[in-house]
């Protein structure tokens, strides 16, 4: 494990050498950094970690981004992970592989009073539509790595909520 300073990336591009496979799941919220701050964590910070990635000799990426992840959008967090998804697949990975969870399911150390409630309601949905709203985080984990253990089917793929679920449970 290395321990980097993301405002001074490129210091750190040794620490990126000599991987076949990168996984990314940086990522912030609003609340906590501000809209510069989130698209500088979310955006930025993840585009040239892949960029560093690649310059290493990484072969397959593997980002998590977001259900509904679209660069047009006119919300700040979807437009933001629909434009790093842009910028991952473009750096030129021999395969890159984007997963668009739905609700995260963890438990956190920090207070997110309004996460929290909604995690309940999903859990409880989820007993009944398990794929459809939400997804454990261990579960995202899985699918991350048993992705890479899969033959490759093309440059990019895309795995959506119900997807992540399938993959998650191999």
């Amino acid at each position: 494990q290395v321990v980097v300073d993301f405002e001074r990336l490129g210091e750190h591009a040794a620490a990126f050498q000599g991987h076949d496979v990168g996984f990314c799941c940086l990522g912030t919220t609003r609340a906590k950094a501000g809209a510069d701050g989130f698209v500088r964590v979310d955006r930025d910070y993840v585009a040239q970690a892949a960029e560093l990635a690649r310059a290493g000799g990484c072969k397959h990426f593997v980002l998590q981004s977001s259900r509904g992840a679209n660069a047009q959008s006119h919300f700040l967090y979807l437009r933001v992970k629909g434009e790093v998804e842009n910028l991952v697949q473009a750096v030129g990975f021999d395969r890159c592989t984007i997963l668009r969870p739905a609700v995260l399911l963890c438990k956190r150390q920090e207070s997110r009073p309004m996460e929290w409630i909604a995690q309940q309601f999903l859990g409880a949905v989820a007993r009944v539509f398990p794929t459809a709203y939400s997804v454990p985080v261990e579960t995202v984990a899985r699918a991350m790595v048993a992705c890479v253990l899969q033959p490759g089917e093309g440059k990019v793929k895309v795995l959506e909520n119900r997807a992540i679920h399938e993959l998650g449970k191999a």
